[in-house]
């Protein structure tokens, strides 16, 4: 909208106006900050903030909403766990199983993590980098209806009755034109293109942002961890969603062009699929953990009242993570029948990255150890993500290793280790971060005691859903099915996963109850 700016002949200060806009003169009287203020305010009431440019309440909307298909999500996988509570139930239909799982794992790994991420990042790093706003706001704005309109797409598929299927990673030939004809595909492929170029946008913003905007006299020594963090992560995103961005490209031409990428018989390869989706999909897990680690290394100080411990080793981890990140794909890939000099090699890169995650922990234990921990509901959540990352990490190092690799493929161990990994080392986190920053955002404290509640119903739920999943893929259930027989010794395993399933959603709506 064009801009006009009026030059009074009294000396007053001009109003900057929209050519819609009835002209205001300030006062030379008022304060400057007031002047300021009343010049580049937001237009009032709900709909003035939700077009704000402002960091502020640009983050919040981009927290709002991700945390709004968090609930969504956590919906769906709670009918997937009523169903899998006895054997032989028939609570949900084989297809409406599939749809659910399907729309639970998109949800949770491309509407939820990274934009939660992404929208602290633009609320927080202005205030850490010494700066009012972030670089390009209508960039952020961009991102912003970019993602909400990614969202809206992937759940317009119930209303059409084309709800996808194939899983969050829709491998082919099962997610091509021969075995999923129809709109569910379509719908999931341009709602997740969309998210990507999304993601995108925010990503280039934080690059920008970390590398040209600090305050005078920040040097990168000298950026705050969460900071370098958030760098890392930005970086990340440009190399492995642009990766996504093009395979899911290329899958919607097949199905819709007749292109022959990932079909074997005409010259194309089931398998690329694969690689462009893990090259992203691997990275991806370290994009949600590297800012997480970002939140923990500056929570863990404040609470224990002493600096942390090796800065300079905690920055070169997280550098060492994000570029291993992209060197790990292919563990997901053990059972597909690759060289064995390549699996090798990627068998030792998995075992490798844990050296740096490593690091990072033995610098949070050191500077707890020598500090005087406050045990407030936010450290209680970074407690709570060591302890559970730790063991999510020695379950990832044994699915590094291909002879256990190839017992445990496709198994609910790799289930239960997938989400000891990304909820105990990313909603942890991302919680411990709400409590402690939520009175900056909202100027308002929240009640410790419903915090407390909310941590160990939390903690507890989540080791009763996923902890019995090592022990029921050790016995054989495969992941993805809908249904199982009876006698098979996973019943009561899955009966306490469910049971886990309701406490932790339990302590989720105790924190919404506390927020309001």
């Amino acid at each position: 909208m064009t801009s006009t700016t009026e030059q009074p002949l009294d000396g007053t200060i001009p109003q900057r106006r929209t050519l819609h806009d009835k002209p205001r003169v300030l006062s030379p009287a008022e304060p400057l900050h007031q002047q300021l203020s009343d010049r580049w305010a937001d237009p009032p009431g709900f709909f003035g903030w939700f077009r704000s440019l402002q960091n502020d309440a640009l983050g919040g909307r981009i927290m709002g909403t991700a945390f709004l298909f968090f609930l969504t999500g956590g919906i769906l996988a709670l009918l997937m766990r009523v169903q899998l509570f006895r054997a032989e139930n028939s609570f949900l239909s084989p297809d409406t199983y599939n749809e659910l799982f399907t729309m639970h794992g998109s949800t949770m790994m491309y509407l939820f993590a990274v934009p939660m991420l992404e929208g602290f990042a633009i609320f927080l790093l202005p205030f850490m980098l010494g700066n009012r706003e972030m670089p390009f706001p209508r960039l952020g704005q961009f991102s912003f209806f970019t993602f909400l309109l990614g969202g809206i797409l992937f759940y317009t598929s119930f209303l059409f009755h084309a709800v996808p299927d194939t899983g969050w990673f829709a491998y082919v030939p099962l997610s091509g034109p021969a075995y999923s004809p129809g709109l569910p595909l379509d719908f999931w492929l341009l709602g997740l293109g969309v998210a990507e170029v999304a993601a995108i946008a925010a990503g280039v913003e934080i690059v920008i942002a970390v590398a040209r905007m600090r305050a005078p006299g920040m040097g990168l020594g000298k950026m705050p961890i969460l900071a370098w963090a958030y760098l890392i992560t930005a970086l990340a995103i440009l190399f492995a969603f642009t990766t996504l961005l093009i395979a899911s490209l290329l899958l919607e031409l097949d199905r819709k062009i007749g292109t022959q990428f990932f079909n074997p018989n005409l010259g194309g390869s089931v398998l690329l699929w694969q690689h462009l989706f893990w090259i992203f999909g691997h990275p991806e897990v370290y994009i949600q953990f590297i800012p997480a680690t970002g939140f923990v290394s500056t929570i863990v100080p404040v609470f224990v009242r002493r600096p942390l411990l090796g800065y300079n080793y905690i920055v070169m981890a997280l550098i060492a993570t994000g570029v291993m990140s992209f060197a790990l794909w292919v563990h997901h890939m053990f059972t597909v029948g690759l060289p064995q000099i390549a699996m090798s090699f990627f068998a030792a890169a998995s075992i490798l990255i844990a050296i740096p995650a490593g690091i990072q922990i033995f610098a949070w234990i050191a500077t707890i150890w020598y500090g005087k921990p406050i045990w407030r509901t936010p450290f209680l959540f970074v407690m709570g993500f060591i302890i559970t990352f730790v063991i999510g990490g020695l379950s990832g190092v044994m699915v590094g290793v291909v002879p256990f690799n190839w017992q445990v493929h496709d198994s609910y161990f790799i289930v239960a280790h997938f989400h000891y990994v990304l909820i105990g080392g990313v909603l942890f986190p991302i919680f411990a971060a709400l409590y402690y920053w939520i009175p900056l955002f909202t100027a308002k404290m929240l009640n410790e005691r419903l915090g407390r509640w909310n941590f160990w119903l939390v903690f507890i739920g989540f080791h009763i859903t996923f902890f019995p999943m090592h022990i029921s893929g050790f016995l054989g259930m495969p992941r993805r099915v809908y249904t199982y027989d009876a006698g098979l010794g996973w019943e009561i395993y899955n009966q306490l996963s469910t049971i886990g399933a309701f406490i932790l959603a339990l302590g989720v709506l105790l924190f919404i109850i506390n927020f309001f």
